[in-house]
């Protein structure tokens, strides 16, 4: 009878009674030398097994001894091996105990994170297994020894570097994004509220751009803690950061659509970010202003936006006694937080009109006409001045009253000026002799006497807008017609 021919690696081989088990199956024992092979690849796969359990056995025995620089060097080496990899990858590599390996990792953040010592490379070989593919059972494990406490506290610890808490951002993002009950777990752990504080704290951009990410996040597919989430974006807008304030009110409009109902805070809180320096800021709570105006909110938003336009007595009157004694406020007052909300008011109500002819119309029942020509008086802010006058010329050429109404306020005369200037603008020329400045100074200069800024009185305020304007896109401007909309008053 042949002898059985035997695969296997010549190591193993070499190592076995190859004739003892010949001698077994030529005795009969054996009933076919498959068997054979079944054992040998099964004696095998136990030595494969245990050599790779003495090097997983020999690597946690090298952590458990190693100090602290020696740990940095094991999780260096850890990160460059095993980023990317998916959790068979790393049960593989770690011969099915790759958890014995994290259960020391996150036993070592909890015990070191308050110094900040090496709790980068902690946290970036705990993402590893978090965000590695089919990792459901790690973050599970994670989740049970109270990681997402661990890392919302980092974000409040003033003594861990900023790099430190974008890698805790991250590592948050990660469960965030593992489904809706880990967002839940992350909100009743009073998430929200650590998260925005972060946010508005934070000092680089790219750590701020993370933390909009997660909140994000938190809004989309969360249900039950979504209103949370809204409210703590609307309490970010005050805060003193202009990134943190942008990239709150681009959160805001997605949560807005997501929530479907307005906070009764909202208003205010938008309305004065248009107080701000920054363009960027002011485009963006202008673009949230274009969302609100569809939703209830839409009557205060419009009546706040007019009420800008005349700042109070108390907000300018701050520096009058200043500016007779230091020439160096009268450089502040263009910067005067009440100016720029006025500039920005006579933007907004440009922005909303050209969108919506109701909007339009809803502005002047708000006498927003008086409003704009007080603005326009304002010749200690002229972009106040050029804003409400472009504000101003818009509904003139689109309500053939508010043109008669503004004529008789102003005078022939200073009402061919301002056409003059409009069209200046609109071609870009200026009168011979004259700047774009000099022109809005002596526009301001004319105006402001003839319409006080503050208080204003005008005979608008004798003679009313007509309650229910006719558009010049509906109305022909037929002398008759044009009759009948004025006030019994004025016919």
């Amino acid at each position: 009878m042949p002898r059985p021919s035997i695969s296997g690696p010549q190591s193993l081989a070499g190592s076995l009674d190859l004739d003892q088990v010949l001698v077994s199956w030529e005795a009969g024992q054996d009933e076919s030398p498959l068997s054979c092979e079944a054992d040998l690849i099964q004696t095998m796969t136990s030595i494969k097994e245990q050599a790779a359990i003495s090097r997983l056995l020999s690597f946690l025995q090298e952590w458990d001894n190693a100090g602290k620089v020696a740990r940095g060097v094991i999780l260096n080496n850890f990160i460059e091996a095993n980023h990317g990899k998916t959790a068979p990858e790393l049960e593989q590599e770690f011969s099915q105990g790759a958890s014995l390996f994290l259960v020391r990792l996150t036993t070592w953040l909890r015990i070191t994170y308050m110094t900040g010592l090496g709790l980068r490379k902690i946290l970036r070989s705990i993402g590893i297994f978090l965000s590695a593919v089919s990792s459901n059972r790690y973050l599970i494990e994670f989740l049970e020894v109270g990681g997402v406490l661990t890392l919302l506290e980092i974000l409040g610890l003033e003594k861990i570097k900023e790099e430190d808490k974008k890698e805790s951002i991250k590592l948050l993002q990660v469960i965030a994004n593992s489904g809706r009950k880990y967002k839940e777990l992350i909100c009743e752990s009073y998430g929200v509220r650590s998260i925005a504080e972060f946010l508005a704290k934070s000092k680089s951009e790219e750590t701020q751009e993370e933390v909009q990410v997660l909140l994000d996040s938190l809004v989309h597919g969360n249900p039950k803690y979504q209103n949370q989430v809204y409210k703590g974006l609307i309490a970010l807008l005050p805060c003193v950061s202009p990134k943190a304030q942008q990239l709150s009110l681009q959160t805001l409009r997605t949560a807005q659509s997501i929530v479907g109902t307005t906070h009764s805070s909202i208003v205010d809180c938008v309305l004065k970010v248009l107080g701000t320096m920054h363009l960027e800021v002011q485009y963006e709570a202008i673009e949230l202003i274009k969302d609100l105006v569809n939703y209830d909110v839409r009557l205060p938003l419009l009546k706040g936006l007019v009420a800008m336009l005349i700042p109070s007595v108390k907000e300018t009157s701050k520096l009058q006694p200043k500016i007779l004694t230091d020439s160096a406020v009268l450089q502040l007052t263009a910067h005067l937080p009440v100016f720029l909300q006025q500039a920005a008011a006579a933007k907004t109500i440009l922005v909303l009109a050209r969108s919506s002819l109701r909007v339009a119309e809803e502005l002047l029942h708000l006498r927003v006409i008086h409003s704009l020509m007080a603005a326009m008086g304002n010749t200690d802010h002229s972009n106040s001045q050029r804003l409400a006058s472009v504000t101003l010329e818009y509904f003139v050429q689109m309500f053939p009253v508010v043109e008669e109404h503004v004529r008789k306020s102003m005078g022939e005369e200073l009402y061919q000026l301002f056409l003059v200037s409009a069209l200046a603008r609109l071609s870009g020329q200026n009168r011979p002799g004259h700047t774009q400045q000099e022109e809005w100074s002596w526009v301001g200069r004319l105006l402001r006497l003839l319409v006080p800024f503050l208080p204003f009185q005008s005979r608008l305020t004798a003679a009313p807008l007509c309650p229910k304007p006719t558009p010049r896109a509906r109305f022909p401007g037929s002398p008759a017609q044009t009759h009948s909309l004025l006030p019994s008053e004025q016919r």
